[in-house]
């Protein structure tokens, strides 16, 4: 009997040690990923503005976070945006809810560190504690806005959408005129040799250059690819087309269609309409935050 107990505490005293090791292990692991994931974001959204390790983005170039959430109050909805301080510092954001018309309905202080803004769970109750008990709100998603030397000069937006299996995540960017400056997959789940092919700079690139009217009405045509403007999608800088050339060729198609990839008609247009999406819903509720910021004296840094 008393070597079945001796059995038993060692037995517990192991599980428990192992139980520690690998919760300790998870929690170091989970956080260097997110790390790790928020990094290779920054570094993707930099790309999409043209900056990279031999072009780093200067000084004065800034990337300012709001946040956007569904806010239920009394039975009825409106958008609460999480926009930063001025200062850029000090843990002081501005929570700005604005209903579903468009009208301003309140501010609210919430402070938050650095490290607490980009923390889900933190930033949502943070937000939460500045609404009251009496409201309930749901993440909806992230926009930052890029400004130079104090000036605005770029959105870069995050998105998910359907595909044609599951979801397709991208990165966007835009520039004040809403014409797309680069598209970025960052994940998705499409069939490979198929519709997996949207990683590939022929297709994307084909949405560079396209301003918001053109977008609006732009469709997906199953037509080859002209070699011209292939041969423009995929160069390289230094490579055998020139930068002038690239860019008078893709001047031409700025206004097309959409060429769809061979056998991913279904992948093509799941991206195209997600995109559509992204940049017209952004516009519309963008014109209506910066007028409430305006007419309500908001003081941001951008």
């Amino acid at each position: 009997m008393k070597d079945i107990l001796t059995i038993i505490w060692r037995l517990t005293v192991a599980c428990l040690l192992a139980a520690i090791v690998m919760g300790g292990t998870f929690v170091f692991t989970n956080k260097a990923k997110k790390e790790n994931a928020l990094k290779n974001e920054q570094r993707v959204m930099l790309g999409l503005l043209g900056y990279s390790k031999l072009n780093p983005a200067p000084a004065t170039v800034a990337l300012h976070e709001v946040y956007r959430y569904v806010v239920s109050e009394g039975g009825r909805q409106a958008m609460g945006y999480l926009l930063p301080a001025k200062d850029g510092g000090h843990g002081a954001c501005t929570l700005v809810t604005i209903d579903l018309d468009g009208k301003f309905l309140r501010q609210s202080q919430v402070t938050l560190a650095a490290d607490q803004l980009a923390d889900t769970v933190a930033r949502t109750a943070a937000v939460q504690a500045a609404l009251g008990q009496g409201a309930t709100l749901r993440y909806a998603d992230q926009t930052v806005v890029v400004t130079r030397d104090g000036k605005r000069v770029a959105y870069l937006l995050p998105g998910k959408f359907p595909g044609f299996k599951t979801f397709i995540s991208v990165i966007l960017a835009l520039d004040q005129k809403f014409t797309i400056l680069g598209l970025e997959i960052m994940e998705h789940e499409e069939d490979p040799g198929l519709g997996g092919e949207i990683v590939q700079k022929y297709f994307k690139n084909q949405f560079k250059g396209k301003g918001i009217e053109t977008m609006k009405k732009i469709e997906v045509v199953k037509t080859p690819l002209p070699a011209d403007y292939l041969k423009a999608l995929e160069a390289e800088p230094g490579g055998g087309l020139g930068a002038d050339e690239v860019a008078k060729i893709q001047a031409q198609y700025q206004d097309k269609d959409i060429y769809a990839l061979t056998g991913a008609t279904i992948s093509s247009r799941s991206l195209t309409n997600g995109v559509k999406g992204i940049v017209q819903k952004f516009a519309y509720r963008l014109a209506i935050l910066d007028r409430v910021v305006q007419e309500q004296k908001i003081s941001v840094p951008f």
